[in-house]
């Protein structure tokens, strides 16, 4: 039989060195020829001696295994009559082989994906902290359960997300232009003209769901709550937002 020229690269092991001789002969990793992929293999551990290579022992003790295996697949079979449970007791010597290179093989694809993550991570650039100790009181603390600039952003871009499902089904053609301070207007007469005991819900703010009319109260909104005109509040992260004027 021809020997297989194989490239003397770092292999992790010997586990490392069969799945690549099993790839290189296309061989079936369930059914693997003893004989040739042995005899493969004790071809590259002559080349690493031939070469000074230095040679683990996990290599030497995987060369015994592997002939200890091939000299059992070689023994003659004497045709005997059985008990059905001595059937059990029969297993493929390369059984225990074939099961630990599965394994090898799932843990190195883990690996190599790991591997891809991380290149991919140091593509990007991360920028240190930065020290905004000088601006603490600058910043007035928010009210117990008032919601952040992107507490609002994420309710309006859900919004946005849900506008075909939330659009009503029967509807009047009217026009779509809606001004910021028309809504600044609307939204403050509806929130001081409402109970500020138990707020106004956020929802209740849109009519159509254009996009034209989610975006222009969402800025009002904003306006609103920068000026100190309406407070924003949520109980909980699963819990409507709802709005209250400020009383100051």
């Amino acid at each position: 039989m021809k020997e297989l020229n194989v490239k003397l690269e770092i292999f992790e092991g010997p586990l490392d060195l069969l799945l690549h001789l099993i790839k290189t002969l296309e061989i079936d990793i369930y059914d693997i020829p003893i004989s040739e992929i042995t005899e493969q293999y004790m071809y590259y551990i002559r080349s690493m001696k031939e070469l000074d290579l230095e040679l683990a022992g996990e290599y030497i003790v995987m060369a015994a295994t592997l002939m200890s295996i091939k000299s059992k697949t070689l023994l003659p079979k004497v045709e005997v009559e059985l008990l059905e449970s001595d059937y059990e007791d029969e297993i493929d010597p390369r059984e225990q082989l074939v099961a630990q290179l599965l394994e090898y093989r799932k843990f190195k694809y883990a690996a190599s994906i790991l591997k891809e993550k991380e290149i991919e991570r140091g593509k990007f650039y991360t920028k240190e902290a930065t020290n905004l100790d000088e601006y603490k009181d600058l910043v007035a603390p928010l009210a117990p359960n008032e919601v952040t600039t992107i507490d609002l952003f994420l309710a309006f871009s859900d919004i946005l997300n849900r506008r075909k499902d939330l659009e009503p089904m029967e509807t009047t053609i009217v026009s779509e232009e809606f001004s910021i301070d028309d809504k600044i207007d609307e939204i403050m007469n509806r929130v001081f003209s409402n109970d500020n005991a138990n707020g106004l819900h956020f929802t209740s703010l849109f009519y159509v769901y254009t996009r034209n009319e989610i975006v222009t109260t969402f800025m009002a909104l904003l306006e609103l709550i920068k000026s100190g005109e309406i407070i924003a509040k949520q109980k909980s992260a699963i819990e409507p937002i709802v709005l209250f004027r400020n009383i100051k």
